[in-house]
């Protein structure tokens, strides 16, 4: 789990810096880069057959968020669902927003080995 909000910046980490932030999206596949300057994130999008799939991933990434301490930005469509992730605590992409893609794949992919959540 992640610190409370109330835990100093230096305590929850720090922005990872360009080559940082680029070697991490190395090791998620599908994941890139949104935005830019202060608006500068990573996001993913998961696309489902149905609706309530869709809506079924989202909650589950909901609760992943909230026993996480760190909430994603989430875009839901009709059969989509687009997932960012951006420490605004500390200004930037952290290595928590890493961490949490990495769990919000294993949402997606139960089933593929090394998943954490399967």
């Amino acid at each position: 789990m992640t610190a409370p909000a109330d835990t100093p910046k230096s305590a929850r980490g720090q922005a990872l810096s360009g080559p940082q932030v680029i070697a991490r999206l190395a090791s998620l596949e599908g994941w890139k880069l949104w935005g830019d300057g202060e608006t500068l994130a990573i996001e993913k999008t998961f696309r489902f057959e149905s609706y309530l799939q869709t809506l079924a991933f989202a909650n589950a990434v909901a609760f992943m968020a909230e026993q996480q301490g760190h909430h994603p930005d989430m875009l839901l469509t009709y059969r989509s669902c687009s997932v960012r992730w951006r420490s605004h605590d500390v200004g930037g992409i952290s290595q928590r927003d890493v961490r949490c893609a990495a769990l919000v794949d294993a949402l997606a992919n139960p089933g593929q080995s090394g998943s954490t959540l399967g």
